[in-house]
């Protein structure tokens, strides 16, 4: 076993981690701080790939600028009172873990039953990884999901803005 196989492994154990506590934490900053370890776990996975840049871009938008943005959303929310937010028992729980169930077992099967061959990165990685070949790519054929992604975040902001005057007046 190679030392960058070791590496990915860690790094995809931790990046589930932090995903499942992402979702199951009831106090929404403790979910928030677990995503953004998330984005840092997968800033590493990037490097295991040979892809620095969208590695470092990772960091600074995912971990840096939109991570502040859901900080000030859950400022501006202002949840207060967390006893109203605990759910008792629920029939989506129940449903939820047999689905996950299930799902576990289907990718034990998957990793146990095929071998896939593939141990080693495409020799032009690196080449593929670079600022320019990015940004020929996003700017040529995906600009209309890039900008429309654009307009979804904005119009997020704004939905939260407008959520925390009304609470406010």
């Amino acid at each position: 076993m190679s030392l960058t196989f070791i590496f990915f492994t860690v790094l995809t154990v931790l990046s589930i981690a932090s995903a499942v506590i992402t979702i199951s934490a009831k106090n929404p900053v403790i979910s928030a701080l677990a995503l953004v370890f998330h984005f840092f776990m997968l800033a590493g996975l990037y490097l295991t790939l040979n892809a620095q840049f969208i590695a470092a871009i990772q960091v600074l938008v995912y971990a840096g600028a939109i991570m502040v943005l859901v900080i000030f959303v859950i400022m501006l929310l202002n949840l207060g009172d967390e006893e109203k937010l605990k759910e008792k028992f629920n029939v989506r729980k129940v449903i939820a873990v047999l689905l996950a169930s299930v799902l576990i077992i289907q990718f034990i099967m998957i990793f146990l039953l095929q071998k896939t061959g593939k141990v080693e990165i495409a020799g032009n990685a690196a080449q593929l990884s670079t600022v320019q070949s990015i940004a020929q790519v996003l700017f040529t054929d995906y600009l209309l999901p890039f900008e429309a992604i654009g307009i979804l975040l904005l119009s997020a902001i704004i939905g939260a803005i407008v959520l925390a005057k009304r609470k406010l007046t």
